[in-house]
């Protein structure tokens, strides 16, 4: 049984990840005019510096390294390192181009699809109150999908490739910083063949603004911080518990969609969110309860 201080720290641990995964939306547009890929790019430079650094600085083991070179296991790494790439540059395009609810939505559902890939994939058991849970969430995309077609790839590519993710990370896992640093390096040497690219066609942002390209290089720390915070609490709190913490960043992106970013919310859209919210607080309920299945709990981008 973890002790008080630890479960303590672990709270304050997940709440601040979840906390800040939640208002990314107010720091993707401050790197505007760069367009998503030159954000996503200089995002991957960046956070490979910074864990590289960071892992020298705290002069952690290096023994997972033989893993990556596994041939069973690197097409999994890579696997992980293209869907999370996928998944931020989704989440980047979205936010800079207003559409930030649709962004939330994509994080309410991705718990529940973790657990469908769970079922399907590692034969995980869903109870009835599981699958009661799951069915209430597919009827919310599916009205959704009927009153915004147009946007719904949007949520769906957040969900499929952060739940795809987590069947790659659960295939092949590493520690939190290790893992981050091998997505970077194997999409380092794109990243850097886009940045030099923009370079010599002038179409590079980074260089013209002192303030811009500082935040530019602040998105490493960004991105890492959050999951650092994320590993340290998902050792100390349960799943059930890390569960409903996870829902404080898609909750915090709707309320700044709807409110910051004036998006407007139909009514059918709004059906379907309540009913999306249900299942996730069914699925919730069902987790805590101890008999449902056990899907894989994914970071945000």
């Amino acid at each position: 049984m973890t002790d008080h201080p630890d479960r303590r720290q672990g709270l304050a641990a997940g709440i601040s990840a979840y906390a800040l995964w939640g208002l990314f939306p107010l720091y993707w547009p401050l790197l505007k005019p760069a367009g998503a890929f030159e954000i996503l790019a200089q995002r991957i430079v960046w956070s490979f510096l910074f864990v590289l650094v960071l892992l020298l600085v705290l002069r952690a083991s290096w023994r997972w390294v033989p893993m990556v070179f596994d041939r069973r296991v690197a097409p999994r790494l890579v696997a992980m390192s293209v869907l999370v790439a996928i998944n931020w540059v989704t989440y980047i395009l979205a936010v800079n181009t207003g559409h930030v609810v649709e962004t939330s939505v994509g994080y309410f559902i991705n718990p529940l699809v973790s657990v469908a890939l769970g079922v399907l994939l590692f034969k995980e058991r869903l109870d009835l109150v599981g699958r009661i849970g799951v069915a209430f969430a597919f009827a919310g995309v599916a009205v959704l999908a009927w009153g915004s077609l147009g946007t719904l790839w949007i949520s769906l590519t957040l969900a499929f490739s952060f739940g795809l993710y987590g069947v790659a990370k659960k295939r092949a896992p590493l520690p939190a910083l290790p893992g981050l640093l091998v997505e970077s390096t194997v999409l380092l040497l794109p990243a850097l063949a886009f940045l030099i690219y923009l370079g010599v066609t002038g179409g590079a942002q980074f260089g013209r603004a002192l303030p811009t390209d500082v935040l530019m290089a602040f998105s490493g720390p960004a991105t890492v911080l959050p999951l650092w915070l994320f590993a340290l609490a998902t050792v100390r709190l349960t799943l059930g518990t890390v569960g409903i913490l996870q829902y404080l960043a898609p909750t915090t992106q709707f309320i700044l969609g709807i409110t910051l970013f004036g998006q407007q919310v139909s009514a059918a859209y709004w059906a379907g969110l309540v009913l999306v919210w249900v299942g996730c607080a069914v699925y919730l309920f069902d987790t805590l309860r101890g008999t449902g299945g056990r899907g894989t709990v994914a970071p945000q981008s």
